[in-house]
Parts: C-alpha cells; structure tokens; sequence
C-alpha cells in the first residue's frame, strides 16, 4: 500500500498539469466547433502544408542524426585539449536564441556571407540560394547535429568496461568494434532522439519564418501563425493546432514501438580500455569529422560574437530597455523554472514510493 504522504503530491500535480492541458485542448476545441478533416484533404494549401512540414522535419532528422553518428564516435575515441569546452560549445545551440543562430548562419553561409565572399575573391561564382528548404535544413542540421552528437557521446561513454575488456582481448578492428559493441548501444538511443530532433523541426517556428522564403516553404506552425495574426481566422488555426497535435502523437507512438531496450545493463565508467594502437587513417578520419563539425558549429557562434560588438553595444548595453527585457526573462525563466521542478518532484514519488515498495518485495524473496 503506497503511503498517502507520497501519493497527494503527485495527484494533486497531475491533476494540475491535466486540467492545463485538457483546458488548452477545449479551447481549441471550441475554436473549432465543427472539425472537418476533409477540409485538410480537400484543401490544396494545407495539404502541402503537412507535407512540406513533414519533409523538412525528416530530411533535418536524417542529416543530423546521421551526420552525429560518425561525429560522437569520433568524440568518444579521441582526447585532446579543449574537448570539454567543445562539448559545451556544443550544447549551446540549444539555448541559443533562434534568430541569432539564424543571423550567424546568414553571415556564414547566406548569400553575401563570408564563404560568398571568398570564393568570389578568388574567381568562383555560385548561385545557391540558402532561403527555402535548403536554409531550413541547414539550419536546422547547425542546431540539432551538436545536440544530437553530444547525447550519443554520452551513450558511448557508458559501454561497460568488462565488454570494452574483451573486444580488446579478442582483438576487434574498428569496424568489429564498432558493429558488435558500440552499434547495438547507438542504435537504442536513435529512436529518441530521432524522435526529439523530429519533433523540434516539426514544430520549428523562427528558422521556418527567416529562411522560409515564401509560401513554397511553410510548415504547419506558420500556417497557424499566418491564419490567427493576418487573417484571424481562428478556426481555421484551431483545425491546423488540433491537426499538429494528432500528427506528434502518431510520430511520438512510432518512436516508443520503434524503441528496444537493449537486455544487459548499461552502466559504468568509459575508460580508456578502447585507446588502442590505430593507424595514421583512422586517426585522420576522426580529425577530418571533428574538424568539419567543430568548423559547422563554431563559424556562426563566432560571426555573432564578432558582429555583436561594436562600437554601438555601448548604446545598447546603456539602454533600460535591455535591462527591462533582460529582468522580466530572467523573472520568467525562475519562475517557470521552480514550477516545473516542484511539479516534476511531486509527480515523481508515487512513482518512486510504489518502485521502492517492489525492489524491497524482491529483494525479501
């Protein structure tokens, strides 16, 4: 029997979150009184809406959990200095804000950014156009591929070290070790976070918005945006929110059927057991990807540092405005951030208590 010390917090918060959630879904609800799913089959625009978003999510979730994969593997074989910074520097693009990521990409990769400008210094012409899907895989690649490579290495890092033991003591080439030890452990962290990195760009507003470049390339989350601000039709948003909300629960039950849990325990320090002999090759292999990665990665981080000062951040920094914006996002950010932490908690212990009654229950027998 679960102690009820334990058990209110975690109803009352789960009946909190619930009636926030069941409130937003009613209010779309009425918004869209009379949902009509032939309007989304019969509706030209809308059907190239789903399609598009759908596209651009799942070529931004190949590129950049694919391309992570050789970057983590990499990561996780090689130590040298300044990887823990690079590490962090890669976890940055997570809380860095959108339209600034978007505004280093541009001065990197747009059209009259630096690589532009180089190579038509030394002779080279080039039309590519980086707004429209190509802009939105790019930078949708700049912001999930750090995060994505970062997760795996922390995968790699938890192969046990018995297995690490013995595919040295057998002698495994890399090719071995990489197929027999380390893919199994990769492949069960893909589906989550092919799922994340899925969801992030399905739901991706600001990069779709900057470098969108037209009707062409519009995703659901700006057809919503587009049918409340300009034409405030609210039912025609409702429909498109509801629709939204009905395709991420159909990716999200994909991911957790597409999920097996691997049957030996994960756990333990990554040593340096794996460390071995290698060739020059494999070395130059692991430095080509970091190189290219790390240059991906850092380049805008950098273009927004070198652009952002200037000799007017002095007036910026002295504007109260700033400041203003800046107490009321840390206000925001505080708040948000203990409620969540204290709901989180509460709806952690019944789930906690009732674990630790059935680990003591085996442990008896």
């Amino acid at each position: 029997m679960l102690n009820p010390s334990r058990t209110w917090p975690g109803v009352a918060a789960a009946s909190f979150i619930s009636v926030i959630i069941f409130a937003a879904l009613l209010s779309l609800l009425m918004q869209a009184p009379s949902i009509e799913i032939s309007q989304l089959i019969n509706d030209a625009y809308l059907r190239h809406v789903t399609w598009f978003s759908i596209k651009q999510a799942t070529l931004s979730t190949v590129l950049s959990v694919g391309l992570a994969i050789p970057v983590a593997h990499a990561l996780s074989r090689r130590d040298f200095p300044g990887k823990a910074l690079l590490l962090r520097l890669f976890s940055m693009t997570l809380v860095l804000p959108v339209l600034v990521g978007v505004f280093g990409i541009l001065a990197v990769y747009g059209n009259h950014g630096v690589i532009k400008v180089w190579l038509t210094e030394i002779g080279i012409e080039t039309e590519t156009n980086i707004y429209g899907l190509n802009g939105i895989l790019l930078a949708h690649v700049f912001f999930n591929l750090p995060f994505a490579a970062q997760l795996l290495v922390q995968t790699l890092e938890r192969i046990p070290n018995p297995e690490q033991r013995l595919a040295l003591q057998l002698g495994f080439t890399r090719w071995q070790r990489f197929r027999h030890l380390e893919w199994p452990f990769i492949r069960q962290q893909i589906p989550h976070i092919a799922g994340l990195v899925f969801m992030l760009c399905f739901t991706s507003f600001a990069t779709v918005m900057a470098l969108g470049g037209g009707p062409s390339a519009t995703t659901i989350e700006l057809a919503i945006y587009q049918a409340i601000r300009f034409d405030f039709d609210l039912q025609t948003g409702a429909l498109l929110a509801l629709w939204q909300l009905f395709l991420c629960g159909i990716f999200h039950w994909c991911v957790q059927k597409a999920n097996r849990p691997l049957p030996v325990a994960t756990g333990g320090d990554n040593l340096t057991l794996h460390k071995q002999k290698e060739s020059g090759l494999a070395l130059a292999w692991d430095s080509l990807w970091i190189g290219m990665a790390s240059l991906f990665v850092l380049s805008p981080l950098a273009m927004v540092l070198i652009q952002g000062i200037n000799p007017s951040s002095l007036h910026v920094f002295s504007s109260p405005s700033l400041w203003k914006a800046t107490f009321n996002t840390i206000q925001i950010a505080t708040t948000s951030c203990l409620l969540a932490f204290v709901l989180g908690c509460a709806s952690c212990l019944p789930v906690d208590s009732g674990d630790s009654i059935a680990w003591r229950r085996k442990l008896i027998r």
